[in-house]
Order: C-alpha cells, then structure tokens, then sequence
C-alpha cells in the first residue's frame, strides 16, 4: 500500500463518520417537536395560537443560586400569575405552582400573586416562594372586600341557605363560598395590589396543568385584544341562580349602550336573549383583562347584581356572572379556548383535542379523557358559534 494510500483511508472513514454525524443531527432536527411547530395551523382547527408565538428557546433563566449571573429580562406583557388560597391549602397549592412554574412560568418569570381573607402563615410563604422563579407577594383580602355585606338581610339570606342545604345543593348552606364568588366577581381586581397589572391567569390550588405551555398567552391576549380566555365550558346549577337571568335582563334594557354588537348571546341563550342555558366558561381557570373587569360596563353591571342580592340570597357564581359579562359585553372576538393549555379540576379534565398539540405539549392528559365532548360541556355551543 502506498503512502498516499494509507493516508486516504483514515481521512475516508473520518469523512464516512461526519457525514453519518451530520444525518444524525439533521434527522434529530427534524424531527424534534419544537422543528414541527410550523406545521401547528393545519393541526389546531379555528382559532388555535399561531405558530409565531411559540417560544422555542424560552428567556435566559439562571439557577437560583447563581447570584452573577442576572440576566435583564423584561416581562412580556403587564400580567400576573393569581391564586386565592388558605393556608389550610398549602399542601395542594404548592403542587399545583410548582407544576405551572415548571411547565410555563420559568420561561417567562411571571410575578405571583397570592390573596387570603387572612394573613398567610410564614410557612406558606416560605414553601411556595422557593417555587416561584419571578416575584411573589402575599397579600391579605380586605374585610369590606370579602364578607357579607351589612345591606344583606341576613334572616332571608338564612333561610334561603337553609332551604338550598335541604335540597342538595352544592355549597348551599355556606356563606364563605358565597363570599368567594361576590369576591371573584367584583372586587380580586379591585385589589391594591393587582392595580399595577393588567391581565391575571387564575390558578386554582389543586389544579393539575397536563402540558408544556411554549407559548406565552399574556402576550397573544394582548397582541389579539382578548378580554377573556377559557379551557373548560359546563352547565350552571339552575336551583343556584334563579333570578340571574332576569337581573340581567333588566340591565341590558337600561343599558343597551353596553352590549356589543358582536355579542356571544348565541352561546348562552338559545331563543335570542328570552332564557339562559345555563352555559358558562369554569372560571377556576381563566386568563384575563383586568382592565375590562375595570370597565364602565362591567362596572355597572356588578353594581347593579350587587344591589339585587342574589350572591346571597341565591347562590350566584363567578362562572356565570363573568361568563355572560364576557359574552356580551365583550363579544364572540375578545373572547379565547386555549385548546393548547391541559387543565384538570377535579372532576373534570380537559385536554387537546389534536394529537399534534398533544404531542408538542408532552401532555399527561389522556385524549380520551376530554370534557369537551361529554354531556357537561357547552363547548359544542361555543364551537358551532365561534368556529375554534
């Protein structure tokens, strides 16, 4: 063998080994779930998030003990992560931020608020602020904010409970749910503290989230001129709101000047405004414009609820309430289904209903197990109408 002979053949099989190498990578590549993330729209039916917002590489995001390294990040858009809690939740709330922080909010650093109708204990705030990879604060609720008004007769607001408890109601003999629903319906955004932001996710504790979220909803709300995102529709309890309908019924003729002209009435009425069919978005999760919940319509519809009674009284819920705020004051435009987003709150789940986003997400969800399309769901209301 001559000596150029010998010297080719070690240059040939280091030539054979790149070339391999090189196949490998591109193959790798291309395959890679983030790689096929254009092929998305063809995937997410109407309405889906575009593929521009996927965020392939996420925000430069130091260990925790790295003190040198301080990358200057900039939040994306003026929103917060929110959760009401009691510290008697600690258990259930740690697991549900740290299963949100490590499949979302570590790529963007979000803040955290955390609101209670009494202080948190040190415990609380030290288990989850090691959670937490943005800001955190702890804030109590105040009193005039939470519990039940003095305007409420609270003889008639007794029996009503008493007669709701009788009959099976869920919650109904409790007065701090009540509490809660008024508190979500007219006043969490009223906090001092939530007035330097604008959108809030709210996360419920016990929540599960199923999948990788590579985008950032804040940032498609706002760059959309959404007011209201949603991944779970049901049926309301009738016997819990009664005279829901009819007050509202009663605003919208005084103020006609607020209803949009491209009102969402078809989702939650069926004869064109005459009866509610009880559809509503589950508010336990919801992604939203404080500024709307701001709003002179919103404003003046919560007051005019609000002077009828019917959070105790009855049993009015934040879920009704908000959802027919959003649908007609807001209208079919401003108002998003994040399919992408897994969310579970027992006892229903709802999961992507595309394989692809299923894929993309690393979703734990079962596809099978999806409530979009069982007999609790209003979503095929919201489909046929909105055609996501």
């Amino acid at each position: 063998m001559t000596p150029a002979m010998r010297l080719s053949r070690p240059l040939t099989i280091y030539a054979t080994i790149v070339l391999c190498l090189s196949i490998a990578l591109l193959t790798l590549h291309t395959y890679s779930p983030m790689a096929s993330i254009p092929t998305l729209s063809s995937h997410t039916g109407g309405g889906g998030i575009p593929p521009s917002y996927y965020n392939n590489d996420g925000l430069d995001v130091p260990d925790a003990n790295d003190e040198e390294h301080v990358p200057d990040v900039v939040l994306r858009a003026n929103a917060t992560l929110l959760m009401l809690a009691r510290n008697s939740e600690i258990n259930a709330a740690v697991l549900t931020v740290k299963e949100l922080e490590d499949q979302f909010n570590h790529k963007y650093r979000y803040p955290w608020v955390f609101l209670n109708e009494q202080f948190f204990t040190e415990e609380f705030k030290q288990r989850v602020s090691i959670l937490t990879s943005g800001p955190v604060y702890f804030e109590k609720i105040p009193d005039e904010h939470w519990y039940q008004p003095n305007s409420i007769n609270e003889a008639v607001a007794e029996e009503e409970r008493r007669k709701m408890e009788d009959d099976g109601v869920i919650y109904g003999g409790s007065v701090s749910y009540r509490n809660m629903c008024r508190y979500n319906s007219g006043f969490f955004y009223r906090h001092p503290l939530l007035q330097n932001f604008k959108y809030y996710w709210r996360v419920e504790p016990g929540a599960t989230f199923h999948c990788d979220v590579n985008f950032d909803p804040f940032v498609f709300m706002q760059e959309n001129n959404k007011v209201y995102g949603f991944t779970i529709t049901l049926y309301e309890f009738p016997r819990t709101i009664e005279s829901l309908w009819s007050t509202v019924r009663d605003f919208t003729t005084e103020h006609p000047e607020f209803v949009s002209p491209n009102s969402a009435m078809d989702f939650i009425s069926d004869d064109e405004g005459e009866s509610y069919n009880l559809c509503h978005f589950w508010s336990n999760f919801e992604i939203a414009d404080m500024d709307f919940w701001r709003g002179p319509a919103y404003t003046a519809f919560f007051d005019y609820l609000e002077s009828r009674g019917g959070f105790y009284y009855e049993r009015w819920g934040d879920a009704p309430v908000h959802s027919i705020a959003a649908a007609l004051f807001g209208g079919t435009d401003r108002i998003h289904f994040f399919n992408e987003i897994g969310y579970e709150h027992p006892p229903f789940t709802h999961c992507p209903s595309s394989s692809e986003l299923w894929r993309l997400g690393r979703c734990t969800c079962d596809l099978a197990n999806n409530v979009d399309y069982n007999e609790h769901s209003c979503f095929w209301r919201w489909g046929r109408m909105s055609g996501q």
